[in-house]
């Protein structure tokens, strides 16, 4: 499995919607990334294996009319027809939102069966270095009171908790701690990033953790 990072795509959100529906089921409302995908102040990315495929609903076929009907059934009949190409099969997402400076991680998730094998921390890792490059100053977080793994993992990397949201969330109103990395792009932050990225790849074999530069740019509209 080789793992690679990019931004969301059109074409990502069904399947980070399933992805997001199992992972929190309870939640309500779910999210509509079909918006997010128009909203400038939200950032989102992938784990993705380029060479697995998830092969696309099959249309309802309407049958063609005239010369260009006769083509497409030739082409059809003679075994010339270019087979779908599907979609890069999608393991796992994250996403902020960047606002004054700040980023403030909403979303990350990754396929039940796909857990435990360092794709939730190369996704943070990755959002980090996006909100690096977005030239935030921090980066904060909600994570359940109850969740003291990814607690510990985001204190790993350096986060510390400044606050408690009472009943923060809505499915069993529990609290929700505030997570919080300041100066990002300061030299300790950055030499313990390098420091994890290095043992992160080590262990689960990630060559490169980077997000093509042209991708960068915000989403374009549709």
């Amino acid at each position: 499995m080789a793992l690679n990072i990019r931004l969301i795509r059109k074409e990502d959100v069904p399947q980070i919607t399933r992805i997001d529906r199992e992972a929190f089921p309870t939640l309500w409302p779910p999210a509509n990334y079909q918006r997010e995908l128009q909203n400038r102040l939200a950032h989102y990315i992938v784990a993705y294996d380029e060479e697995e495929r998830v092969e696309p609903p099959e249309p309802k076929a309407i049958p063609k009319k005239g010369f260009s009907g006769l083509v497409s059934r030739l082409r059809r009949f003679f075994g010339n027809e270019p087979p779908s190409p599907g979609r890069q099969h999608i393991f796992g997402f994250a996403g902020f939102w960047m606002m004054a400076g700040e980023a403030h991680i909403t979303n990350l998730a990754v396929w039940e069966k796909h857990r435990r094998q360092g794709i939730g921390e190369l996704l943070f890792i990755a959002i980090i270095d996006l909100a690096t490059e977005l030239d935030a100053r921090f980066i904060t977080l909600e994570v359940r009171a109850s969740n003291t793994a990814a607690q510990s993992l985001y204190s790993k990397y350096g986060f510390t908790q400044v606050g408690v949201r009472r009943g923060y969330y809505t499915d069993n109103r529990e609290d929700g701690v505030l997570m919080s990395l300041e100066n990002i792009t300061s030299a300790p932050v950055q030499a313990n990033l390098k420091r994890l990225k290095q043992a992160h790849s080590q262990k689960w074999g990630i060559a490169d953790y980077r997000l093509a530069r042209q991708q960068l740019e915000p989403p374009q509209e549709t």
